[in-house]
């Protein structure tokens, strides 16, 4: 087995390189300065939009969890939360197979049903589900749903629900339902809680109420439409229904995001870009007008490779000055917008996504790291391409200054 030594000659070649580089880049005074304070800023700004975008998509997907998809959701195989006319037939009686774990609060089952809410001479089409009032599994406020000893109705509903209905806590009204035979039936029913949630899909158009009473009016006792499983939650497949882990019920948010940083890659990419065309033009004029220290070199016993790799050293050291500049007066930036948060407008609020108040950044090793690695190879290589002419370079033409 051979092994690679280093010779000290490769060594000191490679330390007097490193050398030289830093030299002609401090002898550059201004120019690369702003060279690297212009690749500093793209540098901070690519690691704050995918540190904001990261910071979102993990605080959405902790409340949707949370509020509505829990550990996954067990679907009736006819159920489509985008087709409304499904609801009439998307039921079906719990199977006794998940009747203990239903005890043991490890899924709480859902009933939904379309329904028509009347007030002050409106009416609003809306979504009424049931839900048990002890269940622990999401965080709605479903005791206020305790109503058994109640004569009207419990229902609760979101802050965009009531905001649009112009509803408070104890207001009246009218709500109008089928039942399993397609008859009308109507009741008043009484508002007993507002709730503030960032997941928009648990609110709009949604009345929220007691699963026993919603079973009764509809004579669909026993039905659910889906069961939202908790934590502790060990799956069995029985037949008519469907289980949906996280990951796909997560799936269009997750699109969301990727869509996102392609879009915002963009920005940066520009900014990115102007920084890059500030060191080729730099590398280039530094050729130019270094043509007889270049003949020098070679005269002296460089190879053209070694005077190209100097080069080429010159303008990637650019990138590391920028990464320790962009640390300098980047790092306290993020970590006070990580610890504060990013405030969101009013109007994020109602694009129907799942978007707190503020979004806190999050930035990972992983993302930072790859950051440095783009901006670091997009530089070295945006400084080895003006160079290549180097490798036909007869000395005594460089001497002349004949190079360019």
């Amino acid at each position: 087995m051979a092994f690679s030594i280093a010779s000290p000659t490769t060594k000191l070649n490679a330390m007097l390189s490193l050398r030289l580089a830093f030299r002609n880049l401090m002898g550059a005074g201004l120019r690369t300065w702003l060279n690297v304070f212009v690749l500093s800023v793209a540098f901070v700004v690519i690691v704050f939009y995918n540190g904001m975008l990261d910071g979102w998509n993990q605080q959405a997907k902790a409340d949707t969890r949370a509020w509505e998809t829990g550990s996954g959701q067990l679907w009736h195989a006819q159920y489509n939360p985008f087709d409304a006319y499904c609801l009439e037939d998307a039921h079906a009686l719990l199977p006794p197979a998940y009747e203990q774990s239903i005890d043991e609060g490890d899924i709480t089952p859902v009933l939904i049903t379309q329904a028509t809410a009347y007030r002050d001479n409106r009416m609003q089409n809306i979504l009424l589900k049931g839900i048990a009032p002890e269940q622990i599994v999401v965080k709605l406020p479903t005791h206020l749903l305790d109503d058994a000893h109640e004569e009207m109705p419990h229902v609760i509903i979101g802050k965009r629900m009531a905001a649009a209905s112009h509803l408070t806590v104890h207001d009246t009204l009218l709500i109008r339902w089928r039942d399993r035979h397609g008859t009308f039936d109507a009741c008043q029913v009484i508002v007993a809680g507002i709730f503030g949630s960032n997941v928009p899909t648990i609110d709009n158009g949604q009345m929220w109420m007691n699963l026993t009473r919603l079973q009764q009016m509809t004579g669909l006792s026993g039905h659910a439409t889906l069961m939202i499983a908790g934590p502790g939650y060990q799956h069995t497949p029985q037949p008519g229904w469907i289980f949906k882990d996280d990951t796909e019920l997560l799936k269009e948010f997750s699109d969301i995001i990727r869509a996102k940083k392609w879009s915002s890659s963009v920005i940066y990419g520009l900014l990115l870009a102007i920084a890059l065309l500030a060191i080729f033009d730099t590398q280039v004029l530094s050729i130019f007008r270094r043509q007889k220290e270049i003949g020098t070199y070679i005269a002296l016993g460089l190879t053209r490779g070694h005077v190209v790799g100097l080069f080429t050293l010159e303008g990637s050291a650019q990138s590391l000055l920028a990464i320790i500049v962009g640390t300098l007066w980047g790092l306290p930036l993020l970590w006070a917008l990580h610890v504060n948060g990013i405030a969101m407008p009013g109007a994020a609020d109602e694009m129907g996504l799942t978007i707190g108040e503020k979004i806190v950044p999050v930035y990972s090793f992983a993302m930072v790291a790859a950051s440095i690695v783009l901006v670091t190879v997009s530089a070295t290589l945006v400084s080895y391409l003006p160079t290549r002419k180097i490798l036909h370079l007869h000395p005594t033409d460089a001497l002349k200054g004949k190079l360019i």
